[in-house]
């Protein structure tokens, strides 16, 4: 039985992906190939590590228990990696963060940059997920930090407070309810068209679900991959948005809009950072939590 590391990243990546051809890619390694080493896997092991089906793979029992240990392992030579590079001229090492849409887009740009400009050689691994997809891959060992809200169960998660904040709604001035309630509830918006951010991301899933559970579509007119550009087609009278605050205030100083605080409880935002476990972490990730806290 005899496995290199090739081997275990290409299994973890295939795991992720839920896809040997999307695992291969994520590896670098042509689909051939990586059919090869699984099928290799599976002899040595004896065992079956994968149920193959038309729309991806996923894990059997042997299989999750393999990916339980290839990440253990690839953790510890990542660790290795990064202990032995104290000994050139900086340090050297990689650490994957999963962060919500809120702390990804409004608190970790200017707090990252400037723990990278610090550590030069280091490279951090950047993902955007729903709060409660976070505290899943957390647990699992998947990446070694969470940025999560606080309304999610963190489980038996070690978790440290980060930021603060909340959504609201923003409208053109002009629009009818720049000037009724002092909050509203989301649900009560749904009437309206939407300006949102793209399909995929964490936030816009979030609020059509939040949607889907008061029984309505989220009305989504345009798309946009920022706050601001959101901001900037509310002003323009095409639709409502939903943003958090620390974008509202920013974006008020130049364009016409308002913003509408919502009185759903999910609206106020406490954001977490989670780990598995602080003492197990690397030099470098615990070093990272540090700074988060604190800047």
């Amino acid at each position: 039985m005899r496995f290199d590391l090739t081997d275990l990243l290409l299994f973890r990546n295939i795991a992720e992906a839920g896809s040997i051809t999307r695992g291969a890619e994520r590896s670098n390694l042509a689909l051939a190939a990586a059919s090869t080493r699984i099928r290799q896997m599976e002899e040595s092991l004896g065992a079956a590590l994968l149920v193959r089906r038309r729309q991806g793979v996923s894990l059997t029992q042997p299989g999750l228990t393999f990916l339980q240990h290839a990440r253990t392992l690839l953790d510890q030579t990542e660790r290795l990696q990064e202990d032995m590079g104290r000994y050139t001229d900086g340090l050297a090492g990689h650490i994957r963060v999963l962060s919500n849409t809120n702390a990804l887009t409004e608190f970790l740009p200017e707090a990252l940059s400037a723990f990278l400009a610090a550590h030069p050689h280091v490279s951090v691994d950047l993902e955007e997920r729903l709060s409660g997809e976070i505290v899943g891959l957390i647990a699992e060992g998947v990446a070694e930090i969470g940025i999560v809200a606080g309304t999610v169960d963190r489980g038996a998660l070690e978790t440290f407070p980060f930021r603060r904040d909340r959504f609201v709604l923003v409208v053109a001035q002009d629009h009818p309810l720049a000037h009724g309630e002092a909050q509203i509830p989301f649900a009560n918006i749904l009437d309206h068209e939407f300006v949102g951010l793209d399909r995929s991301s964490a936030l816009q899933r979030f609020l059509a679900a939040k949607a889907a559970r008061a029984g309505r579509p989220l009305r989504l007119r345009v798309q946009l991959r920022s706050f601001d550009g959101v901001c900037r087609l509310v002003e323009c009278g095409v639709g409502v948005g939903v943003v958090p605050e620390t974008t509202a205030q920013r974006a008020k100083r130049i364009m016409k809009i308002a913003a509408v605080p919502l009185s759903d409880a999910w609206a106020e935002r406490e954001l977490f950072l989670c780990v598995r476990s602080y003492a197990g972490l690397t030099p470098l990730a615990r070093e990272l939590v540090n700074h988060l806290q604190h800047n």
